[in-house]
């Protein structure tokens, strides 16, 4: 019997427990955006290069996008209980472990096992809320994981930056501590959903185990090395190539046995397919916006990681305030409209975004972050009921764990694609921009932030070299704001295309 069935009325204990359960996943999610915005004092307290520090970030992505998609099984050896337990006591040890750090290999070890754990706690969360609760209440539980799940990103940049100016890099870590001893000890003695099956680890599958990791490993590493060194070159080749060859092996071996790591059979139900569709396309409009804005506010506008934070709290915000009213549309409203308007919303407050100068500031995100913030929810909770709420309790592990890898492999796809367009395409701004100065543009000489008095359409004679330094770093600004702008545009139009998937949903069952 399904154990939401058996349990029609829920008590405050389990409500507690997943609440603590949320509480950890927004520390695993908070641990990659807090970390990102202090990667300057942590390289300079250890002394390390540039290309070194960025291994402080891609370790732990590397790890997490392996271990998200090995939970179904994980969770099937071991209870949902004993897996996020575990995980999270792991995630609060591993902390300790990066704040002791005193040299980058440890550093960067500590990384690896935080990006495990944390892997394993996102999926266990949205499994919870389709084995805790009756059909009923599946919104209201799903709205507590997301908004916390969304919101980790949006505070990351500000809490980080205050810790790092306030105090020192480790109580980006040490802060874990005491959240993540309180959680393993609520959810260990607060939630019980199913019993473990231990005899599953002796027909693990280890083959199959390793040529996942190296798929997903290869392709994040892909994705971030590509940009850089150029996606036709050797390494990138050699790269995608490993993880292609890895892929399509593990997949078919996924295929062939009766209990694989990971069942690609559930694939086979369109509305979870499509459903991971919208998945995959929401973490590339999600997280290629807290990429781009950060950065955006960094390097064009000179502002502090605090000074960005509270800009960005915008969006969370936004967020928090439409939550309990996307909770109560949900529960009324065809989940289809509502992930309709939900994109909608999302690819316009992108889009809105793509027409920035080097004047843009706070005002001018305001609108944008206010339509983006009040877009998430409506993007999260009716794609992910529709996606996993139907599925048998037995499914839903694995299935939480392929739909929360989806949004994780979007983001990655629309960091690579980002990092792209702002590599290639900011030099050729800037010698577009030259041209049209060189020709007297006045439209050209207002967007690099010249005084338009000598630019009246007739061709500028040569100049000297002082004014020569001094409009080149105006035109690098400007170039890169015009690359931003693209970027931006780009993310809105691949958020609006995902809407034409929308009569592939087939209608959902209403609630309760």
């Amino acid at each position: 019997m399904d154990a939401t069935e058996s349990s029609p009325t829920v008590g405050l204990g389990t409500w507690v427990g997943f609440v603590a359960m949320a509480i950890g996943m927004f520390m695993a999610i908070l641990d990659i955006q807090i970390v990102a915005s202090s990667l300057p004092d942590i390289q300079a307290a250890l002394g390390i290069t540039t290309d070194l520090t960025s291994w402080i970030q891609t370790a732990y992505l590397m790890a997490e996008v392996v271990a998200i998609p090995l939970t179904g099984f994980l969770a099937r050896c071991l209870s949902t209980r004993l897996l996020f337990g575990g995980a999270i006591a792991g995630f609060t040890a591993a902390s300790l472990g990066c704040a002791l750090s005193h040299g980058f290999v440890a550093l960067v070890a500590w990384r690896v096992l935080q990006g495990l754990c944390g892997g394993a706690i996102i999926p266990c969360v949205f499994s919870a809320v389709f084995l805790l609760f009756p059909p009923r209440l599946h919104d209201r539980a799903t709205t507590i994981a997301g908004a916390l799940a969304m919101l980790a990103p949006t505070l990351g940049p500000s809490l980080g930056g205050w810790i790092t100016e306030s105090l020192t890099w480790h109580w980006l870590f040490l802060i874990n501590l005491p959240p993540g001893i309180v959680v393993s000890l609520l959810s260990v003695r607060l939630i019980d959903v199913d019993r473990p099956d231990w005899r599953l680890l002796r027909r693990l599958d280890y083959a199959t185990l390793a040529l996942i990791a190296v798929f997903l490993a290869m392709l994040e590493l892909a994705l971030k090395r590509a940009p850089e060194l150029g996606w036709l070159s050797r390494p990138a080749l050699a790269m995608l190539a490993l993880c292609g060859a890895a892929g399509i092996a593990s997949m078919v071996r996924c295929l062939r046995r009766a209990e694989p790591i990971v069942e690609l059979r559930v694939f086979a139900d369109r509305n979870f397919a499509v459903g991971c569709g919208f998945s995959f396309v929401l973490g590339m409009g999600l997280y290629g916006a807290t990429y781009l804005m950060p950065l955006f506010l960094g390097y064009v506008r000179q502002h502090s990681p605090l000074e960005i934070g509270a800009i960005m709290m915008v969006t969370g915000a936004a967020q928090l305030v439409c939550a309990p009213v996307t909770a109560w549309a949900d529960a009324r409203v065809d989940r289809r409209r509502l992930t309709a308007l939900g994109f909608g919303l999302f690819a316009v407050g992108l889009g809105l975004s793509g027409f920035e100068t080097y004047a843009t500031d706070f005002a001018e995100m305001l609108v944008p972050q206010l339509l983006r913030g009040s877009a998430i929810m409506l993007c999260i909770l009716p794609v992910t009921t529709i996606a996993l709420g139907h599925l048998p309790a037995a499914r839903v592990g694995n299935a939480s764990g392929l739909f929360n890898l989806m949004r994780n492999l979007g983001g990655a796809i629309a960091l690579a694609l980002i990092d792209t367009v702002l590599e290639r395409r900011a030099p050729i701004h800037a010698e577009h921009l030259i041209g049209r100065l060189q020709a007297g543009d006045p439209d050209a000489a207002r967007f690099v932030g010249l005084s338009t008095e000598r630019f009246t359409g007739v061709p500028i004679g040569p100049v000297d070299q002082a004014t020569k330094d001094f409009v080149a770093p105006l035109v690098e600004r400007a170039a890169a704001v015009a690359a931003f702008n693209e970027a931006w545009l780009l993310l809105a139009v691949l958020v609006g295309l995902a809407l034409l998937a929308l009569p592939l949903f087939r209608k959902p069952q209403p609630s309760g």
